[in-house]
């Protein structure tokens, strides 16, 4: 508990300075703090990659078996992160899976628009398949706005008639870029991580015009049939704690398995801090276990 509250006060000293028109800044910090603080067990090797010149790495533990594939998705309201500030993640992710991760540098806004993130994110997959990959031992995921460009990737995949992946993990996923979720105003003051008001600056960001409802933009309002399972994992003080829940709920309505895993007091995407947190460990054994359920 003490390692908790600690996490939240370092947490907030950071979301203060977290403002949608100053995100050059904000990338600038974050680069440098991974590049900082991040060290990767000497057991798990990262190897950059191109995918038809879109930058990416592998990260492989030994011992791994090449079989099994994650493609990963990361956060960052579609504007901030990398592959490098999610380094740890996805190797713990990787690890605890038994699988090697493909960790993408898709295209982020204003830059680069929707819908540059999903194009990049099918041209990855198709990359994977060309290279051997079995559709059935891939499994697609991701946190937080890499969550929903998850879920956007698995509509759009099935829309192309593309082979679908085994299985897919969204973590804490924002879904809905319109912000319509209620806990976006009850959790607004209990959410250390990600403040309700930048949400909707991020959301522009990305997809400056057009419908912020476009399922191919908010996948919560897409079509859930026949999609692989799905493991969502959201905090209960979280502002996104809505899109998780309506997600899961519209799956299963479509006849789409999908587990939801609500874990107390937990913040967004709080697997991040595994390195401090035991909830966090525990939550990636659970994402390695659901894998290793779905790719045996």
């Amino acid at each position: 508990m003490i390692r908790y509250r600690i996490a939240r006060l370092f947490i907030r000293r950071y979301s203060r300075r977290c403002d949608s028109t100053k995100y050059r800044g904000m990338r600038k910090r974050e680069e440098a703090a991974a590049a900082k603080y991040i060290r990767l067990p000497e057991q798990c090797r990262v190897t950059p990659v191109s995918i038809g010149g879109l930058p990416a790495e592998w990260l492989e533990w030994e011992g791994a078996g090449a079989g099994r594939v994650i493609l990963y998705l990361h956060g960052g309201g579609y504007v901030l992160c990398s592959p490098r500030t999610h380094r740890d993640l996805v190797c713990r992710i990787a690890r605890a899976s038994g699988a090697r991760a493909l960790s993408l540098e898709y295209r982020r806004g204003p830059e680069h628009p929707h819908p540059a993130a999903v194009e990049d994110a099918v041209a990855a997959y198709r990359w994977l398949l060309k290279q051997g990959a079995d559709p059935k031992r891939i499994a697609v995921m991701g946190d937080s706005a890499g969550g929903g460009l998850t879920l956007v990737l698995l509509q759009t995949l099935r829309k192309r008639k593309i082979p679908l992946p085994a299985c897919a993990v969204c973590m804490s996923p924002w879904a809905d870029l319109t912000c319509s979720g209620e806990t976006h105003r009850t959790n607004m003051r209990k959410d250390p991580l990600l403040p309700a008001p930048v949400l909707p600056g991020f959301a522009r960001l990305y997809a400056p015009q057009g419908d912020l409802s476009d399922p191919a933009v908010s996948p919560l309002f897409g079509d859930f049939k026949k999609l692989p399972p799905i493991l969502i994992h959201v905090g209960t003080d979280e502002i996104l704690l809505d899109d998780a829940r309506r997600v899961a709920e519209k799956a299963r309505q479509a006849g789409t398995a999908a587990e939801l895993k609500i874990w107390p007091r937990m913040i967004h995407v709080f697997q991040a801090m595994a390195f401090m947190l035991p909830e966090a460990r525990r939550a990636i054994r659970e994402i390695g276990t659901f894998v290793e359920r779905h790719i045996p």
